[in-house]
């Protein structure tokens, strides 16, 4: 069965991690069936990466706070968690089915396929973030 996402659901998930004024700076896209919806979300990174085990492949979009001395801003990155455990059909289809997120998903700085809970470090993840950005103005400082 093709694979179909609730967008409406998905896009008011999206916009509330991209808002500054939220709280919220991450939040998981899963499937229910053969939907892709909003799952969990949250404040703190590390309760997003307990959402990634080794049973589950997940889409999530992630708010980092970036920058260097002379400014700080938001940097967001769209993350593909595959687990372990996650069958070969399954695993093919979750690229193929990433198109339907990134419908939804459009803005973000890097994009991230991950299997490896390693990969998931949030300084891992923040200083790609910051390879990705452009300019560095720390190194003004060493």
């Amino acid at each position: 069965m093709a694979t179909k996402i609730d967008k409406e659901a998905c896009r008011e998930a999206y916009n509330l991690v991209r808002d500054d004024g939220s709280s919220v700076i991450w939040v998981t896209f899963k499937y229910d069936g053969s939907t892709i919806v909003p799952g969990e979300q949250g404040e703190e990174y590390e309760h997003f990466v307990h959402q990634c085990t080794d049973d589950v492949r997940l889409f999530a979009f992630v708010r980092f706070t970036t920058g260097d001395a002379m400014s700080k801003r938001s940097k967001f990155a769209l993350i593909t968690w595959i687990g372990e455990n996650v069958s070969g059909l399954q695993r093919a289809k979750t690229g193929t089915d990433k198109t339907l997120v990134k419908e939804v998903v459009q803005n973000f700085a890097k994009e991230f396929v991950i299997s490896d809970r390693k990969e998931l470090e949030e300084d891992f993840i923040k200083n790609e973030l910051k390879k990705a950005g452009g300019a560095n103005y720390d190194a003004q400082t060493e």
